[in-house]
Formats: structure tokens, C-alpha cells, sequence
């Protein structure tokens, strides 16, 4: 082997190998370091911690340990610790430094004593009739001038999407909204606990005046999820028709301009206005019971029409659109689909 070492070093390893009769794999074994041949590996020597002359010494970091979990500076985060601590002309650690110290312990998570807000529950109503569950909320209607607003209160029958209260006022206020609800649940005979009544978080809706009102209507009170829309529909619908509706001005001049207005409205949504949602009848209709009626002379004419011009129909006699049976404010969902979610 060594003379086809020494051969290579003249005619190169190829040549010199295939001269000689040697494998090239061989000669290359041979060359090889010791430490690169198989076989278990050298234990390596066990490297030596090397500690940094700007490392505070173990008793200073306990000193900065125990001054963070200190009552005083308990729910405190390091960058204020560090700050105050300057102003008292005192200086342990760097900021950074105290961020060290309380990842070593573990301790990185949120420090300051924060609220806990409370677990909201999704609500989950349903009406199977008129005066069971009822919706209602503010909107604003623009004003004469830039910032100037009037407030439209409207209460809703999710059954029937009939409108059996509104007001427009000047402001959003809990005793005009406990006004509103008392007359409207007086004319509508609403006895103790047959209703309930839902709205989401406003100030007016959570307000303790209308809370005991309830309270003494024998009225059950829900409230949406904080910023979650889907759990008020009905009311944010209503409102969209209201605004998309032919006519709404960009401003009212006034309050009394503002109620001619709606007044002209509610009762166009109430008595003529076909819902997509209730069979395409009116909200009058379905309220005051008169929606089996309805149904009933719809099919007639139908079947009157079908007798007339059977060819003009396909497969069958024509029916009208089903009546409501249901209303729901976020119906369960089967397990399968819950579980899903939940996974998501």
C-alpha cells in the first residue's frame, strides 16, 4: 500500500492503483483520519460552562427574584418594575434581565392582575307563536347637521316579524327604553312569564331600570354575545329594510320628520309588507292569527288556476308557501356539526 501511495504521487491515484492491482477504495480507506472510520464514536469531552463577566452573581439574582414577587411589584410587568425603580434611584437589573430571570422561574406568563370577563353562553331561543320572544334595539337616524343623530327604538315579534313597538327619541336612555317596553307589553297583554325579551349589550339594554321592569312583568331577558351580530338577526334585518327602503333620507330635518317617516313605515311593514320569511305574508297576518286563513284562500286560487290551465303546471297542483312554524335565535346544532366547530 505504501508503494501505491508513493506511485500516485507521480501518475495519480487511478493509474497508480490499476498498475499495482489496487482498489482505489482501499487506498482512500487507508488515508482516512482514524476519528472518520466506522465504529463507535469518542465520547466527547464534557465542555466547561462558561459564564459571562456581565452575569449577575446567584445572590443578585435571587435579590431581583424575591423584588418581583414582592407584593408591591407582584402584578407589576418588568418594564414597570424597571422603571420605578429608576425614579427611586435604584438599579438591580436590566429589564431584559428581569425578563431572564422570570423565564428561568417559569414565570413568563401575564403577571398583572387583569378582570376576568365572564363566559358569555351563546342564547338559543325559539318561538312557536306571536308574544313568545321579542327582539329589540337602537339605531341611529342622521340628523340635520354632522353629529347630530335621533334614536329609533324597535321592538320586534320574531315569530310573526311583526313590529308591536318603536319610539324615536332624542336619546338613547334606560327610562325611555322602560317606557317603551311597559306600554308595549301593555297593549299586547303580555302576562307574567310568557315572554321573552332579547337584545344585545347596549348600555340602554343592560341598564338595571329595565332589568327590574322585567323583573316585574314576569319577563324574561337575554342579551347577545358581546360583538357577535348573528345573535340579534331579526332586529338587524328590520333595520336593513328600514334603511334600503325607497325614500329614506340621508338626513331628517327633524324628530317630527323623523317620525312622520316611520310612522308611514311601520305601518307599510306591518300590513303590506310580504315577508320572505313567514310564508310571504304580512306580519299583521301571522300576528293576529289570520295566516291559516290566508294559506287556505292562496290555495284556492291556485287550485283554481291549475283547473283552468293544468298544462301550464308541472307534476303537480300548485301550493302556496308554507307557513312558519318556527323561529329560531341560533338553533342547536346536530353533534356532528357542534363537534366540528368545537374542533375548528
Amino acid at each position: 500500500m505504501a508503494a501505491t501511495t508513493t506511485l500516485a504521487q507521480t501518475v495519480g491515484v487511478a493509474s497508480a492503483c490499476q498498475a499495482l492491482g489496487v482498489a482505489r477504495a482501499s487506498l482512500y480507506r487507508q488515508r482516512r483520519p482514524p476519528s472518520s472510520l466506522p465504529g463507535p464514536s469518542p465520547v466527547p469531552a464534557p465542555a466547561q460552562e462558561r459564564t459571562s463577566p456581565r452575569a449577575l452573581a446567584e445572590t443578585e439574582r435571587q435579590t431581583v427574584l424575591e423584588l418581583l414577587h414582592s407584593p408591591r411589584f407582584v402584578d407589576a410587568a418588568p418594564a414597570q418594575v424597571y422603571a420605578t425603580l429608576l425614579d427611586e434611584g435604584v438599579y438591580l437589573a436590566s429589564e431584559r434581565t428581569m425578563y431572564r430571570i422570570l423565564a428561568q422561574a417559569g414565570e413568563t406568563r401575564e403577571r398583572r392582575n387583569q378582570r376576568v370577563h365572564p363566559a358569555y353562553h351563546k342564547p338559543e331561543l325559539l318561538a312557536t307563536g306571536p308574544n313568545q320572544v321579542w327582539s329589540w334595539d337602537i339605531t341611529k337616524l342622521l340628523g340635520p347637521a354632522k353629529w347630530t343623530y335621533f334614536y329609533l327604538y324597535v321592538i320586534l315579534d320574531i315569530f310573526s316579524r311583526y313590529v308591536v313597538g318603536w319610539m324615536v327619541a332624542h336619546q338613547e336612555s334606560a327610562a325611555l327604553a322602560e317606557r317603551l317596553i311597559a306600554e308595549t307589553a301593555a297593549k299586547q297583554g303580555i302576562a307574567p312569564g310568557q315572554l321573552t325579551l332579547h337584545a344585545d349589550r347596549g348600555s340602554s339594554m343592560t341598564s338595571k331600570p329595565v332589568a327590574f321592569l322585567l323583573a316585574d312583568l314576569g319577563i324574561t331577558k337575554t342579551h347577545s354575545r358581546p360583538h357577535v351580530s348573528n345573535d340579534n338577526p331579526y332586529s338587524e334585518s328590520q333595520f336593513k329594510t328600514l334603511k334600503y327602503r325607497p325614500g329614506f333620507p340621508d338626513r331628517f330635518a327633524g324628530s317630527e320628520e323623523a317620525r312622520s317617516f316611520c310612522q308611514e313605515f311601520f305601518g307599510w311593514y306591518n300590513t303590506e309588507h310580504r315577508h320572505s320569511g313567514i310564508g310571504l305574508l304580512t306580519p299583521e297576518t301571522v300576528h293576529y292569527g289570520r295566516a291559516a286563513a290566508t294559506y287556505a284562500a292562496r290555495r284556492q286560487v291556485l287550485q283554481v288556476a291549475y283547473a283552468a290551465h293544468p298544462e301550464r303546471f308541472v307534476n303537480r297542483v300548485p301550493v302556496p308557501p308554507s307557513l312558519p312554524v318556527a323561529a329560531w335565535i341560533n338553533p342547536p346544532q346536530p353533534a356532528a356539526a357542534a363537534t366540528k366547530e368545537v374542533a375548528q
